[in-house]
């Protein structure tokens, strides 16, 4: 596994190692390897630029999943190439010299992501010409170079899972709740528009079924089921760990204009893609998924908040 030392890995890990799975998790510092062996997995000392380690770590494995991705919402478009797209490309070479059958890429929805509403897509819609910024630019090239690696012997599959949250996040519910306590929080044109969802549990479930049923080549979005409007769920989200994200707007000309006029900042308050992909309605069915791949999303918005209430970050 690469990836996972993060929100999804190690939950991704805890999954594989209770059905008795033998895990190793590529980790490129000591923190990573002690996150990692905590999941249960051994690390595997290295990083995305190591082919030749990567392969050593993957010899007798059967099955890849590849999580690792650089997920800032601004930056270098070098360094994103770099983890993103590159890093992709070598865990391929990788898994493909060690024989490896079976390598679940963890996509995103994001790879839609121009900056328009993105309106109950499913598999079907083609990826953003115009990507919104470079987190959808490079999650799209590395989806390509997963699927364009799938042949006999070598299946690839990727999954799209929708807004991961949860209990643990390390990724995006700390950089909202940052943004509420430094008073920087705003909804975007008032917050209420739809959006899916996936909670992490569900994102492994989906990872799991994609390893043992999913279709060669082929793509698979996972959501929580219905959308839900946008700003009432953050409210609960952020409210179950004692967190009120109050209530000031602004218009959505504003954001995108915001964002244009800072994107040369390091880290501007606003940028393009967070405009894409939580300013405005992101809606995606995850009924192949559930056709396929008997896929079900376990956890309902209510039991994951309810695991967010009881989790140490609640306050």
């Amino acid at each position: 596994m690469t990836g996972g030392s993060g929100f999804v890995g190690k939950r991704l890990i805890a999954a594989l190692v209770e059905r008795g799975v033998e895990v190793r998790a590529l980790a490129r510092s000591e923190t990573a390897a002690i996150a990692v062996r905590g999941a249960g997995a051994e690390p595997v000392r290295g990083d995305l630029d190591d082919t030749p380690g990567m392969q050593a770590g993957m010899a007798d494995c059967d099955t890849v999943f590849h999580a690792a991705a650089y997920v800032e919402e601004h930056g270098k478009l070098a360094d994103f190439m770099r983890v993103t797209v590159d890093g992709t490309q070598h865990a391929l070479a990788a898994a493909k010299a060690a024989g490896v059958a079976r390598f679940v890429h963890v996509g995103t929805e994001a790879v839609l992501a121009d900056g328009n509403p993105i309106v109950r897509a499913d598999e079907t819609t083609p990826l953003a010409t115009r990507p919104a910024g470079p987190y959808p630019l490079t999650k799209g090239l590395a989806e390509k170079a997963v699927l364009a690696a799938n042949a006999p012997g070598f299946a690839t599959v990727v999954i799209r899972p929708r807004f991961i949250w949860g209990a643990g996040d390390t990724s995006l519910t700390p950089k909202i709740i940052a943004a509420v306590k430094a008073g920087r929080y705003a909804w975007i044109g008032g917050g209420h528009y739809l959006t899916s969802t996936c909670h992490v549990a569900n994102v492994v479930e989906g990872a799991l079924l994609a390893a043992d049923k999913g279709r060669p080549g082929e793509v698979y979005f996972l959501t929580d089921g219905e959308p839900v409007d946008f700003r009432t769920f953050i409210t609960e989200m952020l409210g179950a760990l004692g967190v009120d994200p109050g209530t000031r707007s602004m218009p959505r000309w504003v954001a995108r204009t915001a964002a244009a006029l800072t994107s040369w900042m390091r880290r501007p308050p606003v940028t393009m893609t967070a405009i894409a992909v939580i300013g405005g309605e992101v809606t995606v069915s995850d009924a192949k998924a559930r056709k396929e791949l008997g896929y079900l999303g376990k956890v309902t918005r209510e039991a994951g908040l309810a695991e967010m209430r009881r989790s140490p970050s609640a306050r």
